[in-house]
């Protein structure tokens, strides 16, 4: 009897080692981040310092472009609630349809994210110099090249800078620096290209339809006169939205457009 409550005790023993090892290991992966922000006795690692530093200027960015329709200073564009929007599908034609304004509109906002924090970088990365250098570092710092892509689910920022830091006997080399934002423009504006081949081939796109196939989206079309509109694509579950202008198939006043 002793003999089989021992080995029910050893299997409980062993039970409750492995739930605990299990949940050192969880605790472990949820707050790595968060180790991996400090070295040296509690100092800020750079990629946290540039992190921090450049973030906010990248939100920023993306939450103008997403109201202008893709650019920070749109050239021709419908006044709307005082907003700037671009047209990205435009026409000065009566009754044509209209032609494609930005035809790779990510790129053309990759490089509109990078114009706008350039300076930015720039200024965070001297900071991050300065920062380390007072604190008794020896800094060699060779700037490199920006580069902003939109991916799905996210906007990376990533930023060739090889930083060395020197302390003591002590040498810390980093090669590249990646901020990442969550953000889903990637996929706004996946939906704003599809409706603009609407309006080229048929001057017109029914929003009801994407709303269909994508629940977690609401997309709205607003009437300025005869032929121009506002598209307004929102994201239900995070609010984010990317708005643009489009002017097809424009009719005279006074002119009444025959329904098919």
């Amino acid at each position: 009897m002793n003999e089989r409550w021992n080995r029910k005790a050893q299997v409980t023993i062993f039970i409750i080692i492995a739930i605990v090892i299990v949940a050192g290991a969880l605790l472990v992966y949820s707050f790595f981040p968060q180790i991996q922000t400090t070295f040296g006795g509690g100092e800020v690692t750079p990629q946290t310092f540039i992190q921090t530093c450049i973030e906010k200027d990248i939100q920023n960015a993306v939450d103008k472009l997403s109201l202008q329709g893709g650019s920070i200073t749109p050239e021709n564009y419908l006044l709307y609630k005082d907003i700037p929007v671009e047209y990205l599908c435009y026409t000065n034609e009566y009754y044509a349809t209209c032609n494609v304004q930005q035809p790779n509109l990510a790129l053309h906002i990759e490089s509109e994210i990078k114009n706008e924090i350039n300076n930015v970088v720039d200024a965070c990365f001297n900071s991050l110099q300065e920062s380390y250098e007072g604190k008794g570092y020896s800094v060699d710092m060779k700037s490199g090249e920006k580069i902003i892509e939109l991916l799905p689910k996210r906007i990376a920022a990533t930023f060739d800078y090889s930083v060395t830091l020197t302390k003591g006997g002590d040498v810390q080399n980093y090669d590249s620096f990646i901020v990442l934002l969550n953000n889903n423009l990637y996929e706004l504006t996946s939906i704003a290209n599809s409706i603009v081949e609407w309006e080229t081939t048929y001057g017109d796109a029914e929003t009801s339809t994407y709303m269909t196939y994508y629940h977690d989206l609401k997309v709205e079309k607003i009437l300025r006169d005869s032929g121009t509109k506002v598209y307004i694509i929102t994201d239900r579950n995070t609010d984010s939205q990317f708005q643009f202008a489009s002017r097809s198939q424009v009719w005279p006043a006074g002119y009444v457009k025959p329904t098919i």
